[in-house]
């Protein structure tokens, strides 16, 4: 029933043909939190669909993560879509922020809807546009705000991924994603924390209302 629901949601107005051939094709799984469902230079045999749940999509440079962007219910992972233009290999590495649900189409199999039902593209166009608006915004947050309001920025957005407040973040996390040091973050968010937008407990650090 969800994966008839979901692909209907998604695919509907692409046509009965092809959604015949969706639900015929993909594989629905549920993938447990904090897994890697792709690595960089891993060859991609399938294109993921987010049903539920929350992934991160970053690259890796002497283990320190760059954050491409989140995917959230009903998103495509247009990295791994990318792909099938080229080599089919991987760029990044695309990991659970907690359990999630994922639709699976093989790529060899969407190769042959693109030029059998060219208007499957209208979804990967969409995909693209907020993609690109995602790095918009990241670009815009870490040149016109200041880093204490950056680290609030990250909080929010971690806080309505994964519907948790208070949301479980290291500063080491924190300072990862913002290309800051440990220290600087624990520094500012102890000054945040006095002004009473935040707390921090063994629970997590927690958004207070009046900034939520």
């Amino acid at each position: 029933m969800i994966k008839n629901q979901f692909i209907y949601n998604k695919f509907g107005f692409l046509g009965d043909d092809l959604l015949v051939e969706i639900q015929c094709h993909s594989i629905i799984t549920k993938i447990k939190s904090k897994t890697e469902i792709i690595r960089e230079g891993q060859k991609n045999k399938y294109i993921p669909f987010l049903i539920n749940g929350a992934v991160k999509v970053l690259s890796l440079n002497d283990g320190k993560e760059f954050l491409y962007y989140y995917l959230r219910p009903n998103d495509c992972c247009l990295m791994t879509f990318s792909t099938i233009f080229t080599d089919c290999i991987s760029k990044v590495y695309a990991i659970t922020e907690k359990e999630s649900e994922f639709l699976f189409l093989p790529v060899s199999v969407v190769q042959d809807w693109l030029i059998k039902y060219p208007q499957i593209n209208k979804v990967f166009y969409s995909e693209y546009n907020q993609r690109f608006l995602d790095i918009i915004s990241m670009m815009n947050d870490a040149v016109f705000n200041k880093l204490d309001k950056r680290i609030i920025n990250y909080i929010r957005q971690q806080v309505d991924i994964t519907g948790n407040n208070p949301v479980k973040l290291t500063h080491k996390e924190i300072a990862n994603y913002l290309g800051s040091s440990r220290e600087v973050i624990s520094r500012i968010l102890k000054r945040i924390e006095i002004t009473g937008e935040i707390s921090q407990t063994k629970e997590g650090i927690k958004l207070t209302q009046t900034i939520l």
